[in-house]
């Protein structure tokens, strides 16, 4: 029978003499990996979404989209314009962290103009009656780099006058 190697020793490496700590690190480290898979699965890490609203004398603003999400999933934002008095310019303008390190892949419908206001995403609709609502759906995936809380204000303007604004923020987690 060989003998064992000169580097190992049988008090050491068999017998785990002053070693024996090291196995309930292992398992702590084990259930802690766990515990992360179960929290996952309940979706707190997840991109539940939320609505947002704002409302004034001449439009509603609705935002539905998660505070929450991890990097490089996939989802769409829901913005909803309820005009109570005739909207003649609608627009509305997406702070930058809507943009920075996202992927937009489409927008639905497609607005009739888009621009850029300062650094912010401006999405024009033209004329909206009193009494009709528009639904915008824009489609966006988080950039694997893109990790922490960013503002996504949403503000709607009719012309160059603002008519609501819905503070929002998201974190993003790696």
């Amino acid at each position: 029978m060989a003998g064992a190697p000169d580097t190992l020793t049988l008090k050491t490496h068999r017998d785990q003499e002053g070693r024996r700590g090291y196995a309930w690190i292992r398992r702590a480290l084990l259930a802690l990996l766990g515990l992360l898979l179960v929290l996952a699965l309940l979706d707190l890490f997840g991109q539940r979404p939320t609505t947002s609203t704002a409302a004034t004398s001449s439009a509603r603003l609705q935002v539905y989209a998660p505070t929450h999400a991890r990097s490089g999933i996939a989802y769409a934002a829901r913005f909803r314009i309820d005009a109570v008095q005739d909207l003649k310019d609608a627009t509305l303008v997406l702070a930058p962290g809507w943009a920075e390190a996202y992927t937009v892949n489409g927008a639905a419908p497609q607005p009739v103009t888009e621009a850029s206001r300062n650094g912010s995403l401006a999405f024009g609709f033209g004329h909206i009656r009193a009494g009709r609502h528009l639904t915008f759906w824009l489609s966006l995936q988080v950039n694997p780099t893109n990790v922490g809380r960013h503002l996504q204000t949403v503000r709607l303007y009719d012309g160059e006058t603002l008519l609501a604004t819905v503070p929002r923020h998201i974190t993003v987690f790696p």
